[in-house]
C-alpha cells in the first residue's frame, strides 16, 4: 500500500532542504551523490563505425553515446555538485539503431537506466524528468525510454555487525531523553513517511519498560514468531513496514533490572531477520542510561532526530541527549518541537509562548542554545492536533489516514531532510580516510571539517595506542620506532562506526584509529608530485 507519493521537484518545500550553493539544476534539492567513479561503461554494445565523414548526415552510434553521456552530464547532483555521469547513476545505455548509424532524417530511439543509491530519493523525479528532456532535444532523437531503479546502499562497515544488521543501509535513532514530548508518534510517522516515499522501512521499538508500538500500529500478527532452526526473530509487519518490540513478545511490560534490559534490547535487534533495509528507525526509550549507551554501542547509527516540546525543562534533557549522541560520535540531524501551536476560531495559539525580536521565551532562548551549540541543521514543528493525538491510540498512523493533510507535509518535510543527511554522512564517512597509493600517503578528512590534512602511514601505525602497542598498566611503549618499516603501506581501510577507522597493515595487525586521534599526529607538509608516466 504507497502511503505517500514521491514529492515532485517543483513543489519541495524549502524548509528542510539544504541551500548551500552549489550549482546545477537546483542547489536546493537533491540526493547525495556517492563519491565520484570511474568514467561509465556500458552494458550493450553494437558493432559501429566511429568514422564520422565530413558533410555526412549520419553520426556513428559510438558518437551518438557520447552525445547522450555529455547531454546527461549535465543534470547534477545538487549537494555535492557533481553529475549524474560521473556519480556512475547511468546504466544500459542502448541506441536502438540496427545499422550501426543513427541518421539525422530517420532518427533513433534511447534507453537508459538511472540507478540512484536509494528509492527514497526525494529528487528521483526530477532527474527522470530532466534526463528525458535532455536527451530528447538531441536532433537524432525520436523517442526517450528512461527506467528508474535503486541499488541498496550497504553499510559502509558490514562486516563488524551481527547477521541481523548486515543488510541494513541506514539505522536512524528517534530520542527525546524526556518522555511524554511524542518521541513514539514521530518515529512511527517518520517511518511510514519513508516507506511511502519508497523506501524499505523498519521500526524497532527499544523501550521495553513502556513499549509504544502495539497501540500505535495494528499489525494482524501481533506475536513475534521464532525461527528455530536459525534461533532468530522474525519480525510482524503493518502496511508493508517490519515491525519489533517487546510488547509484539507476548510479555506486556518488562519489570526487571537494567542489565538484564540491555541483554533483551540487544537479543531483539541482533537477532531478528529484518532483510533488506534501507532505514531501520529505532524509537529510543528516554534517559541517558544503559540501555540508551548499550544502544549507541551496538548499533552503528547513521544519524539521530531529536524530539522536544517548547519548554525549558524538555530542552534541559535534549541538550542532554545530544551531548550523549556527540561524544559517541553520532551526528543529530533535525530537531522536531511537538505541539507548537493550535488553530482555533481563526487564530493560532502557542500555549507553551513564542519567541519575538523584543520578548523572546526561556524555552525558544534555551532551543536556540542548543542549535547553536551543537550544530543541529534542520528544525521542524509540529501543531496540537485531535487528529495527530487520535491515531496514536487507533493503530493507524496519521500519515497514512492523511496522506495529504497537514501533518503529513510536515512528515515529508522530515523524510526528505533524513534521506538528504544520511546519505552525506554516508559518504563522508566513507571517504573520510583513504589511501593515496600515487603518493604513497594517508588522506584524512573528519565528518563536518572542511580541512584535509595527509599522514605518513609509518607515523599512524606508530600510533597506535592499542594494548600491543602500549603496555596499559605501566603506560610503556611496547611498540619500538623501528619496529615499522618506513615504507609501509595499509593493506585496507574501513570505517568503524562514526568515529574512527579500522586500518590492515601487511603483518595482519587491526588498528583501531579514531578520528580524533588521527588530528593530533604529526602530518605531512610537503608531499613529492607523483611522477608522470612515461616521464
Amino acid at each position: 500500500m504507497q502511503l505517500l507519493h514521491a514529492p515532485c521537484w517543483h513543489n519541495l518545500p524549502l524548509q528542510s532542504l539544504n541551500t548551500r550553493p552549489k550549482g546545477g539544476l537546483s542547489h536546493k534539492l537533491g540526493c547525495v551523490s556517492p563519491p565520484p567513479r570511474k568514467p561509465f561503461c556500458f552494458n550493450k554494445t553494437r558493432a559501429l563505425s566511429s568514422s564520422i565523414q565530413a558533410g555526412d548526415s549520419a553520426v556513428s552510434v559510438r558518437r551518438a553515446e557520447s552525445d547522450v553521456l555529455k547531454a546527461l552530464s549535465q543534470i547534477i547532483d545538487p549537494d555535492f555538485g557533481t553529475d549524474i555521469v560521473s556519480c556512475g547513476f547511468v546504466k544500459d545505455l542502448d541506441i536502438d539503431e540496427a545499422q550501426g548509424e543513427v541518421d539525422w532524417n530517420t532518427r533513433a530511439q534511447v534507453s537508459f537506466r538511472l540507478e540512484l543509491t536509494t528509492p527514497a530519493c526525494p529528487v528521483k523525479d526530477m532527474f527522470e524528468l530532466k534526463a528525458n528532456e535532455v536527451v530528447a532535444m538531441l536532433p537524432w532523437v525520436k523517442n526517450v525510454k528512461v527506467t528508474m531503479s535503486a541499488q541498496l546502499a550497504r553499510p559502509v562497515y558490514a562486516g563488524q555487525l551481527p547477521q541481523g544488521l548486515q543488510t541494513i543501509s541506514n539505522i536512524i535513532a528517534v530520542s527525546s531523553c524526556k518522555g511524554g514530548v511524542g518521541k513514539s508518534t514521530v518515529a512511527v510517522n517518520l517511518a511510514y513517511t519513508l516507506a511511502g516515499m519508497g523506501a524499505r522501512v523498519g521500526i524497532f521499538d527499544a523501550d521495553v519498560y513502556g513499549p509504544s508500538l502495539p497501540t500505535m500500529v495494528s499489525p494482524e500478527n501481533r506475536l513475534l514468531e521464532m525461527n528455530l532452526e536459525k534461533k532468530t526473530i522474525i519480525p510482524t509487519e503493518y502496511l508493508g513496514v517490519k515491525l519489533v518490540s517487546f510488547g509484539f513478545a507476548g510479555q506486556g511490560r518488562a519489570i526487571m533490572r537494567g542489565p538484564m534490559v540491555s541483554g533483551v534490547i540487544d537479543q531483539l535487534l541482533t537477532t531478528t531477520e529484518w532483510g533488506e533495509l534501507d532505514y531501520l528507525v529505532i524509537d529510543m526509550p528516554p534517559g541517558t542510561g544503559d540501555i540508551q549507551l548499550t544502544l549507541c554501542q551496538v548499533v552503528p547509527l547513521t544519524a539521530a532526530v531529536i524530539v522536544t516540546t517548547p519548554q525549558k525543562l524538555a530542552f534541559i534533557d535534549v541538550a542532554k541527549g545530544v551531548r550523549m549522541f556527540s561524544k559517541l560520535k553520532v551526528p543529530c540531524i533535525a530537531v522536531v518541537e511537538n505541539m507548537c501551536h493550535f488553530d482555533a476560531d481563526g487564530k493560532r495559539y502557542y500555549p507553551f509562548g513564542r519567541g519575538s525580536d523584543t520578548n523572546i521565551h526561556s524555552s525558544l532562548f534555551t532551543y536556540l542554545q542548543v542549535v547553536q551549540q551543537f550544530g543541529i541543521p534542520h528544525l521542524f514543528d509540529l501543531p496540537i492536533r485531535p487528529a495527530l493525538s487520535a491515531s496514536g491510540d487507533s493503530g493507524m498512523p496519521e500519515v497514512a489516514a492523511d496522506p495529504q493533510g497537514e501533518v503529513a507535509k510536515t512528515f515529508q518535510n522530515l523524510g526528505i531532510c533524513v534521506v538528504q543527511q544520511c546519505a552525506k554522512i554516508r559518504q563522508q564517512v566513507s571517504t573520510a580516510v583513504t589511501y593515496d597509493k600515487v603518493i604513497k600517503a594517508i588522506k584524512v578528512k573528519v565528518p563536518d571539517s572542511v580541512e584535509e590534512f595527509i599522514l605518513h602511514p609509518a607515523t599512524v601505525r606508530r600510533n597506535d595506542r592499542s594494548a600491543q602497542s602500549v603496555d596499559e598498566w605501566t603506560g610503556e611503549q611496547k611498540l619500538q620506532y623501528t619496529d615499522v618499516p618506513e615504507d609501509i603501506e595499509p593493506e585496507e581501510i574501513r570505517p568503524m562506526g562514526n568515529y574512527a577507522v579500522q586500518i590492515t597493515w601487511p603483518d595482519g595487525f587491526s588498528q583501531i584509529a579514531p578520528y580524533d586521534q588521527l588530528e593530533t599526529m604529526e602530518r605531512l607538509v610537503d608531499v613529492p608530485e607523483p611522477t608522470p608516466i612515461g616521464a
